[in-house]
């Protein structure tokens, strides 16, 4: 099992390096640099964070948050941006199709002329020369699209560690399929906007946007269960609210200020200031006001439910009546906790109480 859990662990970390080596190769031919393999360095941080994890977690992860995934983002984000801001990135000629034309006329003339020489060595020049005449568009749009899925691959490959577990992995997951699709529209959409490619500020926002929108993916928060049991007591409200909802918390606090709000603010002022309308934008925007409107309603029915619940435990420590026997030196939990019959209820320990009884 263990050796399973560091081949797991080491190969997706592998897959995250060679992933984005594609990348750091693409900007070097784009650019005709070779400085631009610079970039290659941020690798160093995953390799010292894959050291660092197969020696004191034996590959196992960590708990709330996953360093390999962050550093992943580090080591690719900045390709995709260079990408993005190549001007060859905006369009595609369909002239671009005429080199790989000639080099498969070329080849199969020297297939005919030497059938014996290096038949797997000519197919695998045949093929790197073939995916170099691909225009910017379609490798820029097929990074993207390879990126989402290996976040989702990658976190599902990755051991689990922590306190998550695979009820709260799957879940997990299922949420990064639906936010890796919204994701990829956003920048997919938007930037494709001829407007807004002319617009150099505009675009800059949009992949900040972007870049901010990625940064949930290394989080288990809004799955998991934070924060130490606060005694019935206790004055925090906001510490006891946390508690009892935390990862629906998370989960608001992520769809409002990461992706949904940010998503919103930026269509609306294509929108509203840069007069960019289209049918996509518009049904999208529309999207993302009816998830920020009920991930909002979803937070005033928490606030009025723990409220209600606070109401109902105050009025039972003053002599109330609680929903099912209870010890004598406990208090019930508000209605809501008790079962069709009303026989079960989790109790709560008084610090200073005096003897109360409850009845049905």
């Amino acid at each position: 099992m263990e050796l399973l859990v560091l081949f797991n662990a080491l190969v997706t970390r592998l897959l995250f390096v060679f992933h984005s080596l594609l990348g750091v190769w693409r900007v070097t031919e784009v650019k005709k640099d070779p400085r631009y393999w610079l970039l290659a360095l941020l690798h160093l941080l995953l390799c010292l964070e894959t050291a660092l994890t197969l020696k004191l977690k034996q590959g196992r992860g960590y708990k709330w948050f996953s360093p390999a995934i962050f550093l992943y983002l580090i080591s690719i984000v900045p390709s995709l941006w260079l990408l993005e801001l190549h001007p060859e990135n905006q369009f595609c000629l369909n002239e671009s199709q005429q080199p790989g034309q000639n080099i498969s006329e070329k080849e199969e003339h020297s297939y005919k002329s030497d059938a014996t020489d290096s038949h797997l060595l000519e197919k695998a020049l045949y093929l790197v020369n073939t995916l170099s005449t691909v225009c910017e568009k379609v490798w820029t749009l097929s990074l993207h699209q390879t990126f989402l899925l290996l976040l989702i691959i990658g976190r599902w490959l990755l051991p689990i560690g922590g306190e998550i577990t695979r009820d709260q992995l799957s879940q997990l997951l299922l949420m990064f399929v639906g936010t890796a699709a919204d994701i990829l529209e956003f920048a997919s959409e938007t930037l494709e906007i001829e407007d807004v490619r002319k617009n150099h500020t505009l675009v800059y926002a949009i992949l900040a946007v972007w870049t901010w929108s990625m940064l949930q993916f290394p989080l288990d928060l809004a799955v998991q269960h934070v924060g130490s049991s606060p005694s019935v007591s206790s004055k925090r409200v906001l510490s006891l609210l946390l508690y009892r909802h935390s990862a629906d918390l998370w989960n608001i606090g992520i769809s409002l200020f990461i992706q949904d709000g940010p998503f919103l603010i930026v269509r609306l002022i294509l929108m509203g200031y840069f007069k960019v309308i289209t049918q996509m934008l518009v049904f999208f925007t529309a999207k993302n006001i009816l998830s920020v409107m009920l991930q909002l309603y979803r937070l005033i029915v928490l606030s009025l439910d723990f409220h209600a619940s606070l109401r109902y435990q105050s009025n039972s420590r003053k002599g109330g009546v609680g929903c099912c026997p209870c010890d004598p030196n406990h208090i019930s939990l508000p209605p809501n906790n008790c079962d069709a019959g009303g026989r079960e209820c989790a109790t709560i320990p008084l610090e200073d109480s005096l003897p109360v009884t409850a009845e049905c």
